[in-house]
């Protein structure tokens, strides 16, 4: 039987990506989303895949969720991708402790609630794969988002602790670092600003969802048991301090 993977925000954007990846490499995949219902029912005529409703910041709705995506489909997750985030940009002296608790609850609590909710799981078949999407403003920072760039940079930190802890158990756990991409979340950028944007890329340009789904999909390979504990920055040659 094919392997089961979670893609959690999976039904727009770099998560949509991924899941439509993965299920063309070859496995299971089951898509998490919380708000969006349209784009979740589009996505799941389009790709064919099921999608699955619970909010990643809420810690028993996760649990809830994983239990239902086995019951439903039959088996225990094996592959967990970590893509669901949200963005509330604002300078630090007026930034509200709102916009701040719902960017880390979002973006870095839910890998405490998924992972949690999958690791025994995978423990007791002796193999598992996670990948944590972080990103490149994780990794160098970025004005007006103190909030994002500390849950990112968490992100990595989080990748390493549970690969320590799951190596031996044939679990490993990565994170993939993108550069900025173009998706929904950059298209409300002003043109001038997103044009130097583009001027800071070596490549002189945006990537492209599908390029963080090959990443991805490299990390989850049944042939990628040795590599774990990594970030892997797919960010268009960006120098990182």
């Amino acid at each position: 039987m094919a392997r089961l993977a979670l893609v959690t925000g999976g039904t727009r954007g770099i998560g949509a990506a991924i899941a439509r990846r993965l299920a063309a490499d070859g496995l299971r995949v089951a898509v998490n989303y919380r708000g969006n219902e349209a784009a979740a029912q589009e996505f799941a005529r389009d790709s064919g895949l099921p999608v699955f409703r619970w909010d990643v910041a809420d810690h028993q709705s996760c649990i809830d969720g994983v239990r239902g995506v086995e019951r439903d489909l039959g088996q225990g997750i094996d592959v967990l991708v970590n893509n669901a985030g949200i963005t509330r940009d604002a300078m630090l002296h007026r930034m509200s402790l709102q916009q701040w608790r719902d960017v880390l609850q979002d973006d870095l609590d839910a890998l405490f609630h998924m992972c949690g909710a999958v690791i025994e799981g995978m423990r007791g078949r002796g193999w598992g794969r996670i990948v944590n999407i972080s990103s490149i403003n994780g990794q160098k920072g970025q004005l007006g988002q103190t909030n994002y760039a500390a849950a990112k940079a968490g992100v990595i930190g989080f990748t390493k602790a549970l690969a320590l802890e799951s190596a031996r158990k044939g679990i490993t756990v990565n994170a993939v670092a993108p550069g900025y991409t173009d998706t929904e979340m950059l298209a409300s950028i002003d043109a001038a600003v997103l044009d130097a944007i583009k001027a800071q890329i070596p490549v002189g340009r945006l990537g492209r969802p599908e390029e963080i789904a090959h990443a991805v999909s490299f990390l989850v390979d049944e042939r990628a048991g040795f590599v774990t504990g990594a970030t892997l920055a797919v960010n268009g040659g960006q120098y990182l301090a």
